[in-house]
């Protein structure tokens, strides 16, 4: 199996990198700086590594750097700088992931690839009914208003859902949403649900970003556990988060 990350230097990223070389899989990255890679993963033989923005892309390069993978998982998100939060791109995760999945889809391959995308809790699924109180509906409007990652965030899933959908025949899909991002050295006991069990507004919970980088390797190597949550936006927590709610 090859999989293809991108946001592969982000905290999450590597982990999720550093799991699926541990698993033996073939992993290609596509990163600006391949510098900010950890030595670990950098020099490990089974790492290939694309020194590139994606949306500096073509299409063309876009379609072959994703040929020959099984799954691509999208670890990418706004640097929480001035310029990363309001500068541009400000639509960054949403047209990497709209390109990848028309690069996969232009390989036309016989069997459906996996798509995997890390977003956020504070970003309900509008395919089901996810209770929101009034008071969140307040705050998430407010920040569709200042905060241009949040929005980007929405519309990533909402292309995943409406577009590509339930039913495409070259790409399946998963959104990951972890609850407030927090390090720890190593995987943990951890819990997921079809929607959030709590508010991330008013009540978050923590979320490891090793436990999520776990999730998504799960995800992306284990067949049962793809079936399980396919064209679905599974919810992370900690598990001793999910008895504090």
């Amino acid at each position: 199996m090859t999989v293809l990350i991108v946001g592969a230097s982000g905290a999450t990223g590597r982990l999720l990198v550093e799991q699926l070389l541990e698993r033996g899989q073939n992993v290609r990255v596509i990163v600006r700086s391949p510098e900010s890679l950890p030595e670990v993963i950098k020099n490990h033989d089974h790492l290939s590594i694309i020194h590139a923005s994606i949306l500096d892309l073509t299409d063309a390069e876009m379609t072959q750097h994703v040929r020959g993978c099984t799954a691509v998982a999208s670890c990418l998100g706004h640097n929480l700088t001035w310029k990363g939060v309001f500068g541009h791109p400000r639509s960054l995760v949403t047209d990497a992931t709209r390109r990848l999945c028309n690069a996969i889809k232009e390989n036309k391959a016989e069997k459906p690839r996996k798509f995997v995308l890390m977003n956020t809790a504070g970003n309900s699924n509008r395919d089901l009914e996810e209770p929101i109180s009034f008071g969140q509906r307040c705050v998430i409007g407010l920040l569709r208003l200042l905060l241009p990652p949040h929005v980007d965030n929405e519309e990533a899933a909402d292309f995943l859902r409406t577009v590509v959908g339930q039913n495409d025949k070259k790409l399946e899909w998963v959104v990951v949403r972890p609850d407030a991002l927090i390090n720890e050295d190593e995987v943990t006991e951890y819990e997921v649900y079809p929607s959030p069990i709590r508010s991330a507004i008013f009540n978050s919970g923590k979320t490891s970003r090793i436990n999520v980088g776990h999730f998504m390797a799960d995800l992306i190597t284990e067949d049962d556990i793809w079936k399980r949550w396919k064209g679905q936006m599974p919810v992370i927590y900690n598990k001793e988060q999910c008895s504090k709610t």
